[in-house]
């Protein structure tokens, strides 16, 4: 083997090594245990009052778990992205693999031409054909000519074309790594927000006694419920009457045995999901596949009205489209809301909604 064929495998193989590497999903996110923060003098801090503080708190949890789940679109984008590249990248190297080989055979073919002429004297076709003088013979070696002409110039192309091919790809290659190695850092600077938020979330939850806890999960309930209420008043469901198509019975399926499993950040299944996670691979069940994260749910699906959706629709929610919930009928969703808590039931309205996407928009 030629130390240039050596170069593009070693190449070849190096970049399918290190995209393994590169490629590999983060593992999930387990938040250390909080502790007590102590005051300047030792004891812990006190804790807040209930009432007014406590909702406080509750806006500021919800902000903080907000913030997360938006750093978790972005890792979860980002973890998709770098699949796709991962694949190319492999791609790419069999390519360079394949072209190296029909480059050899191209220069074996050359060389076999070269021992020919060596064989015949020296002499190439060209200058047998002028010496020759056989009519017969002057007339077949004209023909010869010609062919190994026609041979010798579609082998060059051949070559040429074939190197240049290879230079090619080992460009695209190498921007292929670029980029995967930029969208690492992508993801790790989205894994660390996620961390910061989630701690931050739990330091604060941590300093509550059980009580407030309680009061908390009441306050959650209540503003809830609030929102669930106010959208219902709209009359809205009233209009909402449509039937979810076979896909769609089979993604809200999907969905419904997942009930009780874990909110885990960057999880798509079986044992543990974000929002997305849940409903991409509802569908994906159901045989749609559809983007990863909610944000791409949103910008790639058909959007439809509220009044129109049926189950097994995408409801998004907020303004920065960084939630997502599976609509399941009688203005209830199904999905995975945050961190510390599990895939549940609950009103569709009970969060700002932004819109609704429909993933089998031609059934």
């Amino acid at each position: 083997m030629g130390s240039g064929k050596r170069g593009l495998l070693t190449a070849a193989l190096t970049v399918v090594c290190a995209v393994t590497v590169l490629a590999a999903p983060g593992a999930a996110f387990a938040a250390p245990a909080p502790t007590p923060t102590p005051t300047a003098g030792g004891s812990p801090s006190p804790t807040p009052r209930p009432g007014k503080d406590l909702e406080e708190i509750r806006e500021k949890l919800d902000k903080l778990y907000h913030d997360a789940a938006v750093a978790t679109d972005a890792y979860n984008a980002a973890e998709e992205k770098a699949e796709k590249q991962s694949a190319e990248i492999v791609a790419l190297a069999k390519k360079i693999d394949q072209g190296q080989q029909r480059l050899d055979r191209l220069k074996n073919q050359a060389g076999a031409a070269a021992r020919d002429q060596y064989r015949t004297g020296g002499l190439s076709s060209t200058a047998q054909f002028l010496l020759s003088d056989d009519p017969g013979q002057f007339l077949d070696g004209a023909g010869r000519v010609l062919q190994g002409q026609q041979a010798a110039t579609k082998l060059m192309s051949e070559m040429t074309r074939t190197q240049e091919d290879l230079r090619q790809y080992a460009a695209d290659a190498s921007d292929r790594w670029k980029k995967l190695d930029a969208n690492r850092k992508t993801r790790a600077a989205a894994k660390k927000k996620i961390q910061q938020q989630i701690d931050a979330a739990e330091k604060l939850e941590s300093r509550l006694e059980k009580k407030e806890k309680e009061r908390l999960a009441q306050l959650e309930r209540e503003a809830a419920d609030k929102a669930q209420t106010a959208w219902l008043d709209t009359g809205v469901l009233k209009d909402i009457d449509g039937k979810a198509s076979t896909q769609g019975k089979k993604a809200v399926r999907y969905a419904t045995e997942q009930l009780g499993k874990p909110y885990v950040w960057g999880a798509e299944g079986p044992d543990f999901f974000d929002c997305s996670g849940l409903t991409s691979q509802a569908w994906a069940t159901a045989g749609h596949p559809v983007p990863r994260t909610s944000q791409e749910q949103w910008k790639q699906l058909r959007h439809v009205d509220v009044k129109d959706m049926r189950p097994g629709d995408l409801i998004i929610y907020f303004d920065d489209a960084s939630h997502v919930a599976m609509y399941i009928g009688d203005g209830a969703i199904i999905h995975a809301p945050r961190p510390g808590r599990t895939v549940t039931i609950a009103g569709a309205g009970s969060m700002p909604i932004l819109g609704v996407v429909r993933p089998d928009a031609s059934a």
